[in-house]
């Protein structure tokens, strides 16, 4: 029981900083990223190579979050020309690239069976402290990004982003730089994200193409669609409510004595309820962003 809490607090905590990443896109700026899971997968794919090749975790780490920096700086950059739709479906053909080619090449990524036996942090300590110290250095850079991230969202930049996707003409009108801001909110989303796809990778010992599905994408817009868009707090929220769905069904499979294909359907069905219900009730999140009025 002890080792089930301590691995969905941990998993919990990676997804909420990979949550923030897509909030600070999504949330604050507006815009459809259907391929942020890209960013995770590229910090994962970096620190599985880098200490493949027998460099500390730290490099890995920062690899990771230099390319996704570069990745969403490009992926910006893509959007001068398209709609706000087109370019979402534009992000969500990229990472579908981007996972054939890990799919594909075996030289670097390990092809379809990925990269495996990647040391798992704090690993020489005896259990559950091992376990432990990895959940508490996740909850501190959760922690610390959180802060970040809410401090940024109700500073000047915040205020910006939110201008540019309420009245785009104005603030084009007011001085700012649209494709500027857009770049600058893609890649510290992209950094956050990237650096929790590290973490992953070090937590299951493991990274493959599986990592950059479409659909841990959508699974973290359901998060901050329940949540709350725009509001740090109502993302966590979100985050924490999804991931208590997915640990309440396997308790009710072992009481219920039902198969797994049921309990992967009872899990998506259970998590397309909340959202159901979170958009008929309160469209805007549990947690909706407060925005100041003019009076």
């Amino acid at each position: 029981m002890s080792d089930f809490l301590i691995f969905s607090l941990t998993i919990a905590g990676i997804y909420a900083i990979m949550a923030l990443g897509l909030n600070l896109q999504a949330g604050y700026a507006g815009l459809l990223n259907f391929g942020h899971i890209a960013f995770a997968g590229i910090g994962a794919y970096a620190t599985g190579i880098v200490t493949a090749a027998g460099y500390p975790a730290v490099a890995g780490a920062a690899l990771g979050v230099l390319v996704a920096i570069v990745l969403g700086w490009c992926i910006a950059r893509l959007g001068r020309q398209l709609g706000a739709d087109y370019w979402g479906i534009a992000t969500l053909a990229i990472a579908e690239i981007l996972r054939t080619v890990a799919t594909n090449e075996d030289w670097l990524t390990g092809g379809a069976q990925g990269i495996s036996a990647i040391r798992f942090l704090f690993g020489d300590l005896p259990k559950p402290w091992g376990a432990l110290s990895f959940l508490a250095l996740v909850l501190l850079l959760l922690a610390v990004l959180a802060a970040a991230c809410q401090r940024l969202g109700d500073g000047r930049f915040g205020r910006a982003l939110r201008l540019m996707r309420e009245e785009p003409k104005l603030a084009a009108c007011m001085g700012y730089d649209l494709r500027a801001l857009k770049s600058r909110a893609i890649m510290a989303g992209a950094a956050t994200t990237a650096l929790a796809g590290s973490l992953y990778a070090h937590y299951m010992s493991f990274v493959g193409p599986d990592y950059m599905l479409a659909s841990e994408t959508f699974m973290l817009w359901t998060m901050l669609m329940i949540g709350g868009m725009g509001n740090t707090v109502g993302v966590i929220t979100g985050v924490v409510l999804v991931q208590a769905a997915y640990g309440l069904v396997p308790f009710a499979k072992d009481s219920l004595q039902f198969g797994s294909d049921i309990a992967g359907a009872l899990r998506i069905g259970l998590i397309g309820l909340i959202l159901l219900a979170s958009l008929l009730w309160r469209s805007q999140g549990l947690i909706p962003e407060k925005l100041r009025k003019i009076p």
